[in-house]
């Protein structure tokens, strides 16, 4: 799980790995332990009273030997976000995934996915990408906010997904054909049909308070040319609803981002 996750509570690990029904916190402990003491595993701060959890970079190294998942050498462990403050935000991410998800394909999420452009200079990190084994490879991409980003960042990182989406490139190895394309269908996600939906998940606050958050979101994004759904981490456990921000809008993206200048 941690190889998939980058942080975890033994807690979120235990509801993985045990039983619905069981209190696996002990088996988790122990077993825990045993790969700290082969430093595969390592803690480096607290949640509240619990340690957060991440492997090392041989514990990595030994997730990929064993076949299940591959190296991501750019991954890391995941040790100086919880040492730099951030363990509460990383652990809001996991939460998302598993109140998502639960342990149904697991091994299909990354976390930190960068999404780059070098021409524009555009470039920011997705916290999780799920990538379902469908014959197009259905792609689903996840925001979470834990409550400490300001409005108007939160909207400007939603709107960096239109930004990327709407950005095309020339055809050909040098550009020299006369036609475009998106440069997320070219080099990020070559067997979606569509650009994939953001999800973006609001947590770290009091429920009044995410909702209040929502609806700001919600009027901050409005007119997007991408598909954008969100709710908040306690309605995602609930299971209710999400809320539609945008809806995915090719034709609307090539009037505000025009052909790319030269060749």
């Amino acid at each position: 799980m941690l190889g998939c996750v980058r942080i975890a509570t033994v807690r979120q690990m235990a509801r993985v790995v045990t039983a619905e029904d069981a209190d696996g916190r002990s088996y988790v402990r122990r077993a825990l332990r045993d790969l700290e003491e082969e430093g595969l595993a390592d803690t480096n701060g607290k949640h509240g009273k619990e340690p957060i959890w991440n492997l090392t970079r041989r514990g990595l190294q030994a997730v990929a030997d064993g076949g299940e998942l591959p190296l991501r050498p750019r991954a890391g462990t995941g040790a100086r976000a919880v040492r730099a403050g951030y363990g509460g935000h990383g652990l809001a991410v996991t939460e998302t995934i598993l109140a998502y998800g639960g342990r149904a394909h697991l091994t299909a999420w990354q976390v930190e996915v960068n999404h780059a452009i070098k021409e524009t200079g555009l470039s920011f990190n997705t916290d999780a990408v799920l990538t379902l084994p469908t014959k197009t490879s259905e792609v689903r991409l996840f925001e979470v906010d834990n409550g400490t980003m300001p409005r108007a960042r939160l909207a400007r990182e939603v709107w960096d997904y239109e930004r990327y989406a709407g950005h095309r490139c020339w055809e050909g190895a040098r550009g020299t054909i006369g036609t475009t394309f998106p440069f997320w269908r070219r080099y990020r996600y070559m067997r979606s049909e569509r650009f994939p939906t953001l999800h973006v998940v609001l947590a770290g606050l009091e429920e009044h308070l995410l909702q209040r958050r929502l609806e700001a979101l919600t009027e901050d994004v409005h007119g997007i040319a991408v598909g954008v759904l969100a709710t908040t981490l306690p309605r995602l456990k609930r299971r209710e609803p999400w809320l539609r921000l945008g809806v995915d809008d090719p034709g609307r993206r090539r009037e505000r981002y025009p052909e790319p200048v030269g060749r």
